[in-house]
C-alpha cells in the first residue's frame, strides 16, 4: 500500500491510496468465498461453481463492490496515518481504479485541522461570582428530596385515587366515535398530577375507586404533534385497577441513622450543608471557566472545514441515538414521532457541533502555546479519580488505559482540561453580575430623585451672604 497528499484549498486535502494488485486479487476471492452461498449457476450446487465459472456468468466485477469496500476498510486507517496529516473529518471516498491483476486506487478527500489564530485569552474578562452560601431552605429541600427516595409505596384500600398516587389504568380513547393509533393501553402506570396526557384527563381520575370505570372528556391541544388529533374533542373509557401511594419516612434521628452514617439529625444536616457546599464551589468554578474559555474562543479566528462540521454533526447525531437506544427507542422512531428528517436533525445540530469544534481547537490552540503538557502524576489524578468515580480499584481503572491509543487520547482530554483551567485562573473577574429579572425591573421603574426647585427667597439668601 501506497500514499501520496494533494493539498487543497480551505483546509482540505486529497489521499491517493494505492492497494497493491496482490492483495485486490485477494479481497475479490474473500468476496467470493462470502457470497458463493447465495449465487446459482445452472449445472453446479449452490456453492460449488468454480468464481471463474461465475465471473463469466454475470460479469468480471461482480465481486468487486464488496471487494472495494474490504480493501478501502483495510487500508485507510494506516494510509491516513502514514499520510502523517491531522485529519479531522471522514473521507470522502472515489475509487480511481478498479480491475484485477492491477493495483486498486482510491482516493480520500479529508478535511485537516485548520490553523487557529488565537486572540486574548490571558486575562478575559468574567462576571464577578456572589460568594457560595448554602440557605435553610435548600439544605431542607435536599433533605425533603431524600424523605422522598427512601418513602416505601403502599396499596391504597380505603379511599378513592388523590393527586400523586400512582395506578394501573386501562383505557380505550375515541376521536368521533373511533378509535386511534396510541389510544389504549392496559394496566398502564400513571402518577396522578404528573401531567403524563393531555390537560384535563388527570384531574378527572381524581376521585375514582379501585375497579370504577368512567368516560373522560377531554380536547387535544391545538398544537399536538399528531396532527389528525390537534384541537379535536376525544372520549376515553377508563377503569382503574389498582391505586398506590408513597408513604414517606418522619424525618427524625431515626431516618438520619437509617440512610446516612450519622446517628442524629442534626449531623446528617450539617453533612447535606457540606456537600451542597462542595456542590455549589464545583458549579461555581465551571461557570468561571466556561465563561472565560466562552471569551477566549469568541476572540480567536477560525475557518472551520464543512467537512469536518459534517463530521461533528454526525458524532453528536450518533451520541443522541446511544443515548435514546438505551431509553428504548430507535432515532428512526423518534425522527419519526418529532416529523424531521435525519437531514434536519443533523441541521439542527450544526451550531453545537460548530461550538464544539471551537471549543476544541482553541483550547488546543492554547495548550500549546503555553506548553501545557500531561504529566505522569496528572494520569495518576485521573485515574484515581475514575476509581473513586466508579467505585473500582485504582490498578483495573489503569488497564482499561494500557494501549497506547487509550493513553493518547486521555492525555488530550487532560491537556484541554488543563488549558480549560489556565484561562480561568487568568481571568479577571471584573464584569458586574447581571441582577435578577425582577429587581432590574424594579431599578428601571424607580423614578429618579429630583432636587426641589428654591423659592425665590432661598435662591437670593446666597447672594446676601456674599455681600
Amino acid at each position: 500500500m501506497s500514499v501520496s497528499v494533494e493539498k487543497l484549498e480551505n483546509s482540505m486535502a486529497k489521499l491517493t491510496i494505492e492497494v497493491s494488485a496482490e492483495d485486490f486479487t485477494k479481497a475479490i476471492e474473500k468476496a467470493y468465498q462470502k457470497e458463493k452461498n447465495r449465487i446459482s449457476i445452472p449445472g453446479f450446487r449452490k456453492g460449488k461453481a468454480p468464481r471463474k465459472i461465475v465471473e463469466k456468468m454475470y460479469g468480471a466485477g461482480i465481486f468487486y463492490e464488496e471487494a472495494a469496500n474490504t480493501c478501502i476498510n483495510e487500508s485507510y486507517e494506516n494510509a491516513a496515518k502514514e499520510s502523517g496529516e491531522d485529519i479531522v473529518s471522514n473521507p470522502s471516498i472515489d475509487v480511481t481504479q478498479i480491475e484485477e491483476g492491477k493495483s486498486f486506487i482510491y482516493t480520500a478527500e479529508v478535511a485537516l485541522k485548520p490553523p487557529v489564530s488565537l486572540g486574548k485569552y490571558k486575562g478575559v474578562s468574567i462576571t464577578k461570582q456572589a460568594p457560595v452560601e448554602v440557605t435553610d431552605e435548600e439544605v431542607e429541600n435536599e433533605l425533603k428530596r431524600q424523605q422522598d427516595a427512601n418513602g416505601k409505596i403502599q396499596d391504597v384500600t380505603d379511599r378513592p385515587v388523590a393527586d400523586g398516587d400512582m395506578i394501573k389504568l386501562d383505557f380505550a380513547g375515541t376521536v368521533d366515535g373511533e378509535a386511534f393509533d396510541g389510544g389504549t393501553a392496559t394496566d398502564y402506570d400513571l402518577t396522578v398530577g404528573s401531567h403524563s396526557f393531555i390537560p384535563g384527563f388527570e384531574e378527572q381520575l381524581v376521585g375514582m375507586n379501585v375497579g370504577e370505570e368512567k368516560d373522560v372528556e377531554v380536547t387535544f391541544p391545538e398544537n399536538y404533534h399528531e396532527k389528525k388529533l390537534a384541537g379535536k374533542p376525544a372520549v376515553f373509557h377508563c377503569k382503574v385497577n389498582s391505586v398506590k401511594t408513597k408513604v414517606l419516612p418522619e424525618l427524625n434521628d431515626a431516618f438520619a441513622d437509617e440512610v446516612s452514617e450519622f446517628s442524629t439529625l442534626d449531623e446528617y444536616k450539617a453533612d447535606i450543608r457540606k456537600n451542597l457546599e462542595v456542590r455549589k464551589e464545583e458549579e461555581h468554578k465551571n461557570a468561571k471557566q466556561n465563561e472565560a474559555v466562552a471569551a477566549a474562543v469568541e476572540d480567536a479566528k477560525i475557518d472551520i472545514p464543512e467537512a469536518m462540521l459534517r463530521t461533528q454533526q454526525e458524532n453528536i447525531a450518533n451520541e443522541f441515538a446511544q443515548n435514546m437506544q438505551y431509553q428504548g427507542m430507535r432515532l428512526e422512531t423518534y425522527l419519526q414521532y418529532t416529523g424531521q428528517t435525519k437531514e434536519q436533525f443533523l441541521e439542527q445540530l450544526k451550531p453545537q457541533a460548530e461550538q464544539r469544534i471551537r471549543n476544541s481547537l482553541v483550547l488546543e490552540a492554547v495548550a500549546e502555546a503555553e506548553n501545557i503538557e500531561v504529566t505522569d502524576e496528572d494520569l495518576k489524578d485521573e485515574y484515581q479519580k475514575m476509581a473513586d468515580q466508579y467505585h473500582m480499584p485504582v490498578e483495573n481503572v489503569e488497564k482499561v488505559f494500557e494501549s497506547d491509543q487509550m493513553k493518547d487520547d486521555l492525555k488530550k482530554d487532560v491537556r484541554i482540561r488543563k488549558a480549560a483551567d489556565f484561562i480561568a485562573d487568568n481571568a479577571k473577574e471584573t464584569k458586574k453580575a447581571k441582577a435578577p429579572k425582577a429587581e432590574a425591573d424594579a431599578a428601571e421603574e424607580k423614578p429618579k430623585k429630583t432636587r426641589k426647585a428654591a423659592s425665590k427667597k432661598e435662591a437670593e439668601a446666597p447672594a446676601e451672604d456674599a455681600e
